[in-house]
């Protein structure tokens, strides 16, 4: 039996109906001075570009005086005129770089690279390879809600202009959303695997016949498909930090939803814990601590792109924060979804305060 043609290689001979195009930071006097400057509060539109089209890599670099300018830059697009950004993001968990630290991985759909894993606030290369389209105008913007200015940010907005695009060609949205903490039952005193959890856990409040309580991670209107999202998540007292169902309901359906999972690190592709693993469409990026995931800060991740959601009217996506939310961790997370315009803002942005990492 002859195997399958490599899908993703096999289109690299065949012609291109489109014309690449680029954006970037280059100096236009000729020099070496390749970076823009972004002053305290100014909105900088890295992008307008009109289409059709489609963004095809995203490449970032900076470099700031404040160690937490991941989390307090944030990375806006629109597509085709709308008020309402499709991408509202702090700029590091957009690329999957969260609490505001830098780290090397890669992954299908992102890559980072730095000098500094673990860091906070070093230089870090970031890059995008999600395809997103737009039918007549695209605008990219970075928001500078720092106290300083942005001394360099260096960039490369790769996209491809087409004669036209096909008719179900939807747009691409990521947004940020923070419960800091989670609300949980189970209190801050007591250790997973303690005497204490295992006789709680069966009990009345050990039991979650709804999604009523768990962590919203994505709730959209419209037609389109969910591909995954990331997590930074803060231990905020010690205990693994799973064992926190999926449940993702399609179009209005009641509980249980079709997709209803088993646990945090089987959602996330893993088991027994999560291990520092960075696949293609899933893993850890990062943790903070080598042991079992009980203490620390975690980065992890879960991408749809073999098997994406489709949703026609509507989807809410959320999971347990421990088992049956008995855990009051920090959970920040992006979704990230395709779908029809307009869409529904269910997260808007919080203040900086509310945006940065516990120390």
């Amino acid at each position: 039996m002859a195997m399958p043609p490599n899908v993703l290689l096999q289109g690299l001979a065949t012609a291109k109906p489109f014309i690449a195009k680029r954006k970037s930071s280059w100096d236009v006097t000729g020099g070496n001075w390749d970076a823009w400057r972004i002053e305290p509060g100014e909105t900088k539109v890295l992008a307008d570009i009109d289409g059709p089209g489609v963004i095809s890599h995203i490449w970032f670099t900076i470099s700031s005086p404040d160690a937490l300018h991941l989390r307090k830059l944030l990375l806006r697009a629109y597509w085709d005129g709308e008020d309402n950004p499709s991408i509202d993001c702090p700029v590091g968990d957009f690329f999957g770089l969260g609490h505001a630290r830098t780290y090397s991985y890669q992954c299908a759909l992102f890559n980072t690279s730095c000098h500094q894993d673990g860091g906070v606030g070093g230089g870090c290369a970031m890059n995008s390879w999600v395809p997103m389209p737009f039918h007549r105008n695209a605008r990219i913007e970075i928001v500078n809600e720092q106290d300083d200015p942005v001394h360099s940010f260096y960039f490369y907005i790769d996209h491809q202009l087409y004669p036209e695009l096909p008719d179900d060609a939807l747009w691409f949205h990521a947004k940020w959303r923070r419960d800091n903490p989670c609300e949980g039952w189970k209190g801050k005193g007591s250790v997973w695997f303690s005497p204490e959890w295992h006789d709680r856990q069966n009990g009345p409040e050990g039991k979650n016949l709804s999604d009523k309580g768990n962590y919203l991670i994505l709730e959209a209107e419209g037609r389109g498909h969910y591909i995954g999202a990331n997590f930074s998540i803060d231990h905020l007292y010690k205990g693994w930090y799973g064992e926190g169902d999926d449940m993702i309901f399609v179009d209005g359906e009641p509980w249980p939803p079709s997709l209803h999972g088993t646990g945090t690190e089987d959602y996330l592709g893993h088991a027994w814990g999560m291990q520092k693993n960075a696949h293609l469409y899933n893993g850890q990026a990062w943790a903070e601590m080598d042991n079992f995931n009980e203490w620390g800060k975690v980065c992890v991740y879960r991408y749809h792109v073999v098997d994406p959601v489709p949703f026609t009217k509507s989807i809410r996506v959320s999971i347990e924060h421990g088992h049956a939310n008995d855990r009051s961790d920090d959970y920040s997370s992006v979704a990230y979804w395709y779908q029809t315009e307009p869409h529904r803002d269910f997260a808007p942005m919080p203040p900086v305060k509310a945006r940065i990492p516990n120390g």
